[in-house]
């Protein structure tokens, strides 16, 4: 614990979001230096290019463009049965379980308020009180594009300032509240099942993430608009597996569903998840 502290202390003072908006510039620059640094970068996290529709580094020509990769279809297979929940990214499981009483596990001997990681939002943090969550962390080598764990038709996304500390499992070990502090986009679905709710966190170098119906969330462009509502003319609707989002970085998603879901029993925290696996099963 106290190298974990050790680690986290010195996020502090850092200039969370100037140093993400940086980062946002720079991986977005064409340069000789690019493709270098994806091959560095690659060699470094032992990124595995073979399921990527363009598995040659020598052709992005942005190194934003190879972070946020597209896969072959077949790659990620689709959990199929009627009512199963499919992991909406690569990743690992950082957490997993019951929301109890509005509460949510992080790590040991912490917790959090679903309210507060909801952005204040009442209503659906009491529909959400007493159901499942999953907290799905994804590395710097995953794949970084974001799918529906179920079908859903979108009724809002919420866009929920806040800082922009490391995500990494030594600071969601040791800082208290950390989902609920920092930046957030929520999105939430009406589904056969109920709510859901999925809330793609922020981190720092983080400073980019994008919803397919809606584009760059954050940073926001010109006046900062906190919620969005989408009903009639406006609403989208996604099948499980479609893609709903992405990462310009690595962070972490997390998953909110009523009481009519049922993880796995043999999911736990620490492991690790395709997107498209199957995770649980809805009832209707």
């Amino acid at each position: 614990m106290l190298v974990d502290w050790l680690k986290t202390l010195p996020l502090y003072p850092l200039p969370h979001h100037l140093i993400s908006r940086v980062v946002l510039w720079l991986t977005r620059q064409e340069s000789s230096l690019t493709v270098p640094v994806i091959k560095r970068f690659a060699k470094l996290f032992d990124v595995d290019m073979r399921d990527a529709v363009e598995p040659d580094l020598n052709q992005y020509k942005t190194f934003n463009a190879f972070f946020t990769r597209e896969l072959k279809s077949e790659a990620r297979p689709i959990s199929p049965g009627d009512g199963e929940i499919a992991s909406p990214a690569d990743g690992r499981i950082s957490a997993i379980g019951d929301i109890e009483d509005g509460r949510i596990y992080q790590a040991k001997n912490q917790d959090y308020s679903l309210e507060a990681l909801l952005g204040g939002d009442e209503l659906a943090a009491k529909r959400l009180s007493n159901g499942k969550f999953a907290t799905i962390y994804l590395s710097p080598r995953d794949y970084h594009r974001l799918h529906m764990p179920i079908s859903g038709k979108l009724i809002n996304q919420t866009h929920v300032p806040g800082r922009l500390f490391s995500v990494g499992p030594h600071t969601v070990r040791t800082l208290k509240n950390l989902f609920a502090r920092n930046e957030r986009v929520v999105a939430q679905f009406e589904t056969d099942s109920g709510l859901m709710a999925l809330v793609l966190v922020g981190a720092i170098n983080v400073a980019a993430i994008e919803t397919v119906w809606h584009g760059l969330v954050t940073p926001p462009k010109g006046k900062r608009v906190s919620r969005i509502d989408y009903k009639s003319d406006d609403a989208v609707s996604l099948k499980r597996g479609e893609e709903m989002g992405r990462f310009n970085m690595g962070s972490t998603i997390i998953v909110l569903l009523e009481n009519k879901a049922n993880w796995r029993v043999d999911m736990q925290s620490g492991d690790s998840v395709k997107m498209g696996q199957y995770l649980g099963h809805c009832k209707s």
